[in-house]
């Protein structure tokens, strides 16, 4: 049995003769916190897209704990255990936190019966963990339109988490965010990571060095190159395509 909870072989997405991904190969391992940068256009949403069935490979394969993923359909994906989380918070603004998590624990309900209903005691142990673990527990009955926008971005994570997924897909999470906001991000995605399978796509580079393990780079549809930040930090290719020069080191 692999312990690589991802496999990405030889993928090309071709749009209209547009290279999207390039003959990408990546991997990952169960367990692990994966930070995803490029500059614009380097294929990081397309690669996304793949993984969740929203767009289907030109050619090569993407498997998801051995499981090919081509030609499945997006709901099918996310029942194998796959959440992704988008750039805009997508919540219910009108719903509490509570109710908001309560209704992503339970997907068979709809959101009149979780107006209307009574959560059984697991739920509602479920979902006062959820609301500790993303720091919500005192704002957890008001509407959550009346939250921040980094805490309508920490709810969604607890949304998706609270579907067990074993690999969660956080697309640029601290776009828009205050210093703590994305301080408290950040520590939320590596409490995560003790118990999920993480990709996280990214531009704030302060942001990927508090939270990175592994970096990789992808430039025009493939890797350039992984490493630790430090290591991506001082790669002549990755100065060259993205990070620009480097700063004068002071002593």
């Amino acid at each position: 049995m692999s312990d690589k909870i991802l496999e990405i072989e030889n993928l090309t997405v071709s749009f209209e003769g547009f290279k999207a991904l390039n003959q990408l190969n990546f991997s990952m391992d169960t367990g692990e916190l994966r930070v995803i940068i490029g500059p614009n256009g380097a294929g990081k949403t397309t690669f996304l897209d793949v993984i969740t069935g929203k767009v289907q490979p030109t050619t090569g394969r993407a498997l998801f704990k051995g499981k090919n993923l081509r030609s499945r359909s997006e709901h099918n994906i996310s029942r194998l255990g796959i959440g992704r989380k988008f750039q805009t918070p997508r919540v219910y603004l009108q719903l509490t936190p509570r109710e908001n998590l309560d209704l992503s624990c339970n997907r068979h309900k709809n959101v009149l019966a979780t107006l209307m209903g009574r959560p059984s005691g697991t739920e509602r142990r479920t979902v006062a963990g959820l609301l500790e673990t993303i720091g919500l527990t005192t704002k957890a009955d008001i509407p959550a339109a009346l939250l921040s926008h980094g805490e309508k971005q920490r709810l969604e994570i607890g949304m998706l988490v609270a579907q067990s997924p074993d690999l969660l897909l956080v697309d640029e999470p601290v776009a828009g965010l205050t210093d703590e906001e994305t301080e408290n991000v950040g520590s939320l995605l590596i409490t995560l990571a003790e118990s999920h399978s993480i990709i996280v796509i990214e531009h704030d580079m302060e942001f990927v060095r508090q939270i990175a393990r592994q970096v990789t780079v992808l430039h025009q549809g493939s890797v350039l190159c992984e490493g630790t930040m430090d290591e991506v930090q001082n790669n002549p290719q990755v100065i060259e395509v993205y990070l620009g020069q480097p700063e004068e080191d002071d002593g």
